[in-house]
């Protein structure tokens, strides 16, 4: 057999490449849309893509099934549980629990895991030609590493009102099935540390069975089910908004994008149009350069792992935008990017000070400055993190508003009086502070947030 566990860092979103060598059939589990990885890597082994498969229809990514289907003509194994409302909307192998799919000499037993979502399915690999005993379970957003998959974002993300209850009842009685496996398996699950699909995610890329029985929060309350499920729902953070059009786009039928996109840097006359025509201009610069100097009403969403994420809260998919990058980092954005499904770049520019702008500049004040504005009636101070972190301590005086909903929010924003802002540690402050200062507001930025805060020890944090 051979193994490949492929790791996107940005989203942690695993997918899984495995191959009977004797046979040189592969399938594929849980593909992102660069799918250019897998076929570099069936190249490599001497392997043909036969098999293709999804754990559910995903809310947190753009899988590239479809479009590893159309360039390899591998058969797509995806669920038909879940009842009516959760059936894939185009031409696939539909499985079910207990089914079994042969890939040369292994085999994937399907087992029906419903709780995170009511399709979802782990597969159980039988390596034969070494036993005839299962040895690896891939489940998904089923069981992660030190957590389970959290079952309200239906509710949350697309508005499915009543599912998420239904989901915890769920996922109590797929655990049960999962305990009663040998402890010996290894679990290789969709997801790691970062993602939104939990709240508590290990960062080690697999665990066992065992392990999980031992370690992991969810196997804990015995016959509590009522416990479980209090305990499941409670302080989930935030899901991102663009969950319930990755939830959409995974379910119908949609185009195809085989390869990743190329986009041309723009003139000066280009850019100057589009900005005038109302394009919007994402600034990939560290926040640091951006807050030296920053094309007006640009955004800072910085191009490191969290990009695509904040893109998804802050774009729409039927708007184009700009990007403010190196030609050098254009691949890596559009990969980011096109995992979520936002293939709308207009194209890029790499230098700030081509256009004639009097370049902005941000206000980023340090602890010292910011505990001046402390307790001030003339003062509005904003914590931009998620709720779930405000509740576990904050600033006192601080209101929580998180910066993903924050534009959604701007009438909450007192503009007679000066604004600070700040969150854990200054990335989301300065995708706040420069989405506030786009919309007129005057903002301070504490950019050391609650790490600093937390640091100095005589000063207290309001529970």
């Amino acid at each position: 057999m051979y193994f490949q566990h492929v790791y996107d860092k940005t989203l942690a979103q695993a997918s899984y490449f495995i191959g009977c060598q004797a046979k040189g059939e592969a399938i594929v589990i849980d593909a992102k849309r660069d799918i250019d990885t897998y076929l570099e890597i069936a190249k490599q082994n001497n392997m043909t893509i036969t098999h293709i498969a999804e754990t559910h229809i995903h809310a947190d990514f753009l899988t590239g099934s479809r479009e590893l289907a159309k360039v390899t003509g591998a058969k797509m194994y995806l669920s038909d549980e879940g009842g009516e409302g959760w059936q894939y909307e185009f031409d696939h192998v539909g499985v079910k629990n207990g089914d079994v799919i042969k890939v040369g000499n292994l085999t994937l037993e399907v087992i029906h895991t419903p709780g995170h979502t009511p399709e979802s399915i782990s597969f159980l690999l039988t390596d034969h030609p070494a036993t005839n005993e299962p040895v690896m379970l891939f489940t998904g957003d089923f069981v992660f590493v030190g957590d389970i998959g959290r079952p309200d974002l239906l509710e949350k993300a697309a508005g499915l009102a009543g599912t998420q209850d239904a989901g915890a009842k769920q996922m109590y009685k797929s655990i049960e099935k999962f305990a009663s496996l040998p402890e010996y398996i290894q679990v290789w699950p969709g997801h790691g540390a970062g993602s939104a699909c939990g709240k508590a995610l290990g960062a080690v890329p697999s665990s066992t069975v065992g392990y999980e029985k031992i370690r992991n929060w969810a196997f804990q309350f015995g016959d509590n089910e009522k416990g479980f499920t209090d305990f499941l729902l409670a302080d989930q953070p935030e899901p991102p908004k663009y969950f319930a059009m990755m939830k959409k786009l995974n379910k119908v039928d949609r185009p195809l994008l085989i390869e990743v996109p190329k986009h041309a840097k723009l003139s000066k006359a280009e850019f100057l149009d589009a900005y005038e025509k109302g394009i919007k201009v994402i600034d990939t610069r560290n926040k640091a350069d951006f807050a030296q100097g920053f094309i007006p009403g640009s955004i800072n969403i910085q191009g490191n792992n969290s990009f695509a994420t904040w893109c998804g809260w802050m774009l729409t998919y039927d708007e184009q935008f700009i990007l403010v990058a190196d030609e050098s980092q254009m691949d890596d954005l559009t990969r980011k990017l096109m995992r979520i499904g936002l293939d709308n770049i207009y194209g890029f520019v790499d230098n700030v000070n081509d256009f004639g702008f009097e370049l902005e500049k941000a206000d980023v004040i340090d602890i010292d400055e910011f505990k001046t504005y402390l307790g001030k009636p003339n003062v509005q101070v904003l914590d931009v993190r998620g709720a779930a972190e405000y509740e576990t301590g904050h600033v006192e005086g601080a209101e929580n508003l998180f910066v993903g909903t924050l534009k959604d929010n701007l009438d909450k924003i007192d503009k007679n009086k000066q604004v600070v802002i700040h969150c854990q540690s200054g990335d989301r402050a300065a995708i706040a502070a420069s989405l506030l200062h786009k919309n007129g507001v005057k903002v301070k930025n504490f950019s050391g947030g609650m790490a600093e805060w937390k640091k100095n020890n005589n000063l207290t944090v309001t529970k």
